[in-house]
């Protein structure tokens, strides 16, 4: 998980994305009036940390603060970089860090003229503190300490359900990004509640009266794209009868989620940067500028620092977008909020009727690989059908009819027969696409860096789908 400390808003100061922390512990107390178990106040918890100071080279002075869970903050001269140097023998992206198991993991990202630590050129190193660290003119300490983290005793954030430690972590942070106009990037698994956070956000904000909109880069053909984002004019081409406001314009005044960002074309990308930058739209076959004031939000599924650092999402666009950053960690790395969640998407998809107790060890022990969304599916299901959504084993998650159950070996088959949305059934097409691409890696290559080679991914990237892989996403 990443950390994003450098914020140009002055309700703002530091946002840091927070790690995805499992948390054991006995539920105490309720509220009656909604259903939900309410956790009491809870100690803030220490988390390790590391301070990187420059020490020599134009720079000197600049400090970068890098906390347990943060991963793949970068050092460099690219705007991007949670560090930006003034140096010319380091690169772009130069080194990146994250906190793991209590150390410092740094890795060289590809630099040209490379990075040292105590006087040997490394690639890659777990530190404990002490270190020197040379990229380029630019030298570097290592100092190491420790964190108080805050945690919000609620149990949700506006309509945002959760009251795991890993989601309540996030509520301090959600409610100064709320109380700003900063852009920001919302990251996570698909179906872990990105686009409820968003709303969520919007509606806690100075903007709540004004529209929320939704745009998602994954829903509208490529070839509409443009018209669909920017609008167009009567004429502009074939079909155009009249004209159309872009989705910036209908968001005029409030805010603009841009969902799956991380799939828009590079072409695009560079329009939306003018966007941000501007506050102005011109309409395909427009010949005037058209003012808006738009808070952006933008989520994704993808790491977008490795979209970065492999040439398909705009460095400068990042550095606009992801003035703010949060992680929605999946949930299964929150188990504890599974069952707060059911019992309220029961009583969303019900009216008077007893949650059944009896499926709760099977939610329990279940790996979600749909997350947030896949269990308000199984819960809609479930109110819906009963006592027939809990026959035969595993049908709670997966019902299908035995008269049309496809052959055995045809996965896509079986998944279009769970009656799960367009996104929700391509994201576990994906998933399981990824699960044999990485088996079919590790079997073929012994060796990390040969891995890395062949697949053109990051290793934080490789990392990240062998973890999906592992938990049986």
């Amino acid at each position: 998980m990443k950390a994003a400390t450098k914020l140009v808003d002055d309700d703002v100061t530091t946002i840091q994305r927070m790690p995805a922390a499992k948390v054991q512990g006995d539920w105490r107390g309720g509220d009656e009036e909604s259903g939900l178990r309410v956790r009491p106040p809870i100690a803030a918890p220490q988390t390790a940390a590391y301070t990187l100071i420059v020490k020599e080279g134009p720079s000197a002075g600049l400090t970068l603060a890098v906390d347990e869970g943060s991963c793949d903050v970068f050092i460099g001269t690219s705007p991007a970089c949670a560090l930006r140097v003034v140096d010319p023998l380091v690169s772009r992206r130069h080194v990146g860090f994250e906190v793991s198991g209590g150390q410092l993991r740094l890795r060289d990202a590809g630099s040209t003229n490379g990075t040292f630590v105590n006087g040997t050129r490394t690639v890659e190193a777990l530190l404990s503190g002490c270190e020197t660290i040379r990229i380029g003119a630019t030298v570097l300490s290592v100092e190491r300490s420790t964190r108080t983290v805050e945690v919000s005793s609620e149990t949700s954030f506006g309509a945002f359900v959760g009251s795991s430690l890993a989601v309540r972590r996030l509520y301090p942070l959600c409610a100064k990004v709320a109380a700003s106009n900063v852009p920001l990037v919302i990251e996570g698994e698909t179906g872990t509640g990105k686009e409820a956070l968003a709303e969520a956000i919007h509606a806690m904000g100075n903007r709540a009266n004004k529209p929320f909109a939704v745009f998602d880069c994954t829903a509208v053909p490529p070839s509409l794209l443009e018209g669909a984002l920017f609008g167009h004019e009567r004429g502009a081409y074939t079909g155009a009868d009249s004209a159309r406001a872009g989705i910036f314009e209908e968001a005029d005044g409030g805010t603009l989620l841009i969902d799956e960002i991380g799939d828009l074309d590079l072409g695009l990308q560079s329009r939306l940067l003018r966007v941000i930058q501007k506050g102005e739209v011109r309409r395909i076959g427009g010949s005037k500028w058209i003012r808006v004031d738009v808070r952006i939000i933008a989520a994704t599924r993808r790491d977008l620092d490795a979209e970065v650092a492999a040439g398909r999402f705009r460095d400068d666009l990042f550095f606009r977008l992801a003035v703010a950053r949060l992680l929605l960690p999946p949930l299964r790395e929150r188990p504890e909020d599974v069952e707060n969640l059911a019992r309220y998407f029961w009583e969303s998809h019900t009216a008077n009727q007893a949650f059944p107790e009896e499926v709760l060890g099977r939610l329990r022990s279940y790996a979600w690989p749909g997350n947030v969304r896949e269990l308000s599916n199984t819960m809609a299901r479930l109110a819906a059908f009963g006592e027939l959504a809990t026959a035969d084993g595993g049908e709670l998650f997966m019902r299908r009819s035995s008269s049309s159950m496809p052959p055995a070996g045809d996965f896509i088959d079986r998944v279009v027969l769970r009656g799960l949305t367009l996104t929700g059934a391509r994201d576990l097409v994906v998933a399981e696409f990824e699960r044999r691409y990485v088996q079919a890696l590790d079997s073929a290559h012994t060796d990390e860096r040969a891995r890395m080679s062949a697949s053109g991914v990051t290793d934080r990237y490789l990392r990240t789908l062998r973890g999906r892989a592992r938990n049986g996403v």
